[in-house]
């Protein structure tokens, strides 16, 4: 097989490349500022490869994939045209995948890295005598902060993530930045998403600041409003989707180290999009987390706080339904989805 050159171009959501142990190691912040991302880089979660994929078009019949060794099991996608075709999983020290017998025609293929691993990219292989190239996006660019529902290291594997069930059903090039155990609506955070191009941009938030206490409610409306604003200095226009928690029973109507629950975080965001709403910002819209994961998915909540791999499922179906189908229809941008 011949080897392709790991350009910057082949990595899509990712936001900086880190050259190291002879591969590529694509990170979700810029990694020369790590410093400015505490704790440890969005806690350790700015490293890991959720929503990333390497993309190209060729018409090999085969695909070879080289990554560092992990410390634990990983799954590996690989994607043709938006649509799932196999998937392989690497257990703790494993290196190699490969995929074969595809399509001998000219095609477009994205790889899909672990959702809940950093991944070193080592090298790609294709067939002998095979042409592939960086096909053009002109895909809507569409942002999803979020936590660890977000990120979705419980999903089947990292093409079956909420986010990226969503992009592929709609055509959107997804960058993801949902970092688990995190989004405290950290300031930083909301500098890179106002510094980079989207045509989308959705927000989940205040699963975490319940389970760390880390905002009450004499200042999370306020952080909410900030972070917002943060992102609106350079998209004015925007469609923004701001999310409340999804159902978490243990959460709901039990208040905190600072007093408190779930449902009243839900009434907080809502008036903070209200407000901003009222000052004149049509393109802000407030998505209720029960209407996309509720009580009646209880049995895909196991430890009552993450959706397993069919509560992703439906998370990215009911997604999909109720907030980017209609966002889509409102702003006349569907007709653009799926122009890769």
């Amino acid at each position: 097989m011949q080897s392709m050159v790991l350009e910057p171009s082949l990595f899509r959501g990712a936001v900086s490349l880190e050259r190291k142990e002879g591969g590529v190691k694509p990170w979700r912040i810029p990694y020369d500022l790590f410093e400015l991302f505490p704790p440890n880089g969005i806690g350790g979660t700015a490293e890991v490869t959720a929503g990333v994929r390497v993309t190209f078009a060729s018409d090999t019949t085969n695909v070879a994939l080289e990554l560092a060794p992990s410390s634990i099991p990983v799954e590996v996608d690989l994607v043709i045209e938006d649509e799932l075709i196999a998937t392989r999983r690497l257990e703790p020290g494993q290196t190699a995948v490969s995929f074969g017998e595809l399509p001998g025609r000219d095609k477009t293929i994205e790889i899909y890295l672990p959702q809940k691993a950093p991944t070193i990219v080592r090298s790609l292989g294709i067939d002998d005598g095979a042409a592939w190239r960086v096909p053009e996006s002109r895909a809507l660019r569409w942002i999803a902060y979020g936590s660890s529902i977000t990120q979705c290291g419980g999903a089947f594997s990292p093409a079956r993530t909420w986010p990226a069930l969503v992009a592929r059903r709609f055509g959107l090039d997804l960058t993801c930045f949902g970092f688990s155990g995190n989004c405290h609506l950290e300031p930083m955070v909301a500098r890179q998403i106002r510094d980079r191009d989207a045509d989308l941009i959705s927000m989940c938030v205040g699963i975490n600041v319940y389970g760390g206490s880390s905002l009450g409610k004499r200042t999370f409306r306020a952080a909410v409003i900030g972070f917002v604003q943060i992102v609106r200095e350079k998209h004015p226009d925007t469609p923004i989707a701001l999310m409340s928690p999804i159902w978490s029973p243990p959460r709901e109507t039990t208040p905190n180290a600072v007093e408190f629950t779930l449902t009243e975080m839900r009434k907080e965001i809502e008036e903070a999009v209200a407000a901003m709403s009222a000052l004149g910002d049509t393109r802000l819209h407030y998505v209720d987390g029960m209407t996309i994961f509720d009580e009646s998915y209880a049995e895909h909540l196991p430890d009552e706080l993450h959706p397993d791999g069919t509560g992703y499922t439906i998370m990215g179906t009911n997604y999909g339904d109720k907030v980017m189908q209609p966002l889509l229809e409102r702003y006349g941008l569907r007709q653009q989805a799926g122009s890769r």
